[in-house]
């Protein structure tokens, strides 16, 4: 899921597990812990393009990682508690975790605005207003006192915020390589998108509600709890509303007497609502989408899989990685520029009707090097400058055809 659904769901496990103790701190290190298993992205720093994509969503997304990264971490924040420096290092990891949810927040803000830049030049001294007053009142006031918790209490915290990051990943078309390292295998049950209004949107209000009370305040627990609750039930409706659209889907490659091997469904952008659905027959790729609003039949559109380009498709190790990532719902095909386009199909495209290389959501350009290819960029999500457009026509199609 998305960054800030990660943090919110850090911070409402960390309340659950310290929150009567230290108050709204422990939102403040659920959402620490719910941010870490994502700093895999540095991986980029290091590491090739092929081998950074697998990386992932891997390791550090792994039940292994959630126990290991809980007594680590636990400890660590119980050692800085107790430092006589606590003040200035929380009052910078504050000021970090405060840009972090800024950056988060404005790439929501263009996503809903994108003509305007009012709501980022608000949200910025908003924002820089509330660090300077919470770390005043915490920190730098006569009332600020150690908080009373236990090595231990940290790692439980920190397990908690840590385990449930990869859960929710699990409900992703991505996946999570929860069995890391002793397995490759990508957990994927793919009844949900990377980011949702309907889950985000009420979790994050109850956990400001909650926030609002002190810490042994009854209605403290109730808001988390309700936030918990109806994000938990969302979840539980997207599975329930998966196995509804399989057979919707199924219907309706019978009906167009589309003989499938297989098909695979994936919840499409930002909502539950609206549906796309790759099935594969043995001569091509057939890709559909499906609004609960829809009043007419589901079109498919046929995607020639054209396999035949790629050369050692079982050995070489760039595709054979590319193929395990999508699962083997792939197409290819040879852009203008002379470069192989590798299309991830389970995710669909803009349009629901493959038109064209850009209007595919996952994608990866390959560069030929003999008998071999080497990864040149990944990209996931529309064409640079296309994104208003993009909106616009999700927003409409999810209101049916």
């Amino acid at each position: 899921m998305d960054s800030l659904t990660q943090i919110v769901l850090g911070a409402a496990a960390g309340e659950v597990v310290l929150g009567k103790k230290i108050g709204n701190r422990a939102m403040w290190l659920g959402a620490i812990g719910g941010t870490i298993p994502d700093l895999d992205v540095l991986g980029k720093f290091f590491l090739s393009t092929i081998d950074n994509l697998a990386f992932h969503r891997g390791i550090s997304h792994s039940i292994l990682f959630s126990i290991l990264g809980a007594f680590a971490v636990g400890w660590i924040i119980h050692w800085l508690y107790n430092s006589e420096y606590h003040k200035w290092i929380a009052t910078f990891c504050r000021a970090l975790a405060t840009i972090l949810v800024g950056f988060i927040v404005d790439m929501f803000l263009k996503m809903l605005f994108p003509d305007t830049i009012i709501p980022t030049i608000v949200l910025v001294p908003v924002m820089l207003f509330i660090l300077y007053r919470s770390s005043k009142s915490r920190y730098f006031s006569d009332n600020w006192e150690k908080p009373e918790a236990t090595v231990r209490d940290y790692q439980w915290l920190f397990f908690w915020s840590l385990f449930t990051h990869p859960i929710l990943d699990c409900f992703t078309m991505y996946g999570t390589q929860l069995f890391a390292p002793f397995s490759d295998v990508r957990v994927a049950w793919s009844s949900i998108a990377v980011a949702d209004m309907f889950y985000t949107i009420p979790f994050i209000i109850c956990l400001f509600i909650a926030a609002s009370f002190h810490r042994s305040s009854p209605k403290r627990r109730f808001w988390n709890y309700l936030g918990i609750g109806l994000s938990s039930l969302y979840l539980v409706f997207t599975l329930i509303h998966k196995q509804k659209m399989n057979n919707t889907f199924a219907q309706a490659l019978e009906r167009e007497n589309i003989e499938a091997e297989r098909f695979v469904t994936n919840s499409y952008l930002l909502t539950n609502f609206l549906w796309t659905c790759t099935a594969e027959t043995k001569d091509g790729y057939y890709q559909g989408l499906h609004s609960i609003f829809d009043s007419q039949p589901i079109r498919f559109t046929k995607i020639e899989k054209q396999h035949d380009l790629l050369k050692n498709i079982d050995t070489d190790y760039t595709i054979k990685t590319l193929r395990w990532f999508c699962d083997d719902y792939f197409s290819v095909f040879r852009r203008e520029d002379k470069r192989l386009q590798f299309n991830d199909l389970r995710f669909g495209s803009f349009s629901g009707e493959a038109k064209g290389g850009d209007d595919f959501i996952f994608k990866f350009y390959l560069k030929e090097s003999g008998e071999s290819y080497e990864m040149e960029e990944a990209i996931g999500g529309p064409p640079e400058g296309g994104e208003k457009e993009v909106m616009r026509t999700l927003w409409s199609r999810i209101w049916g055809n």
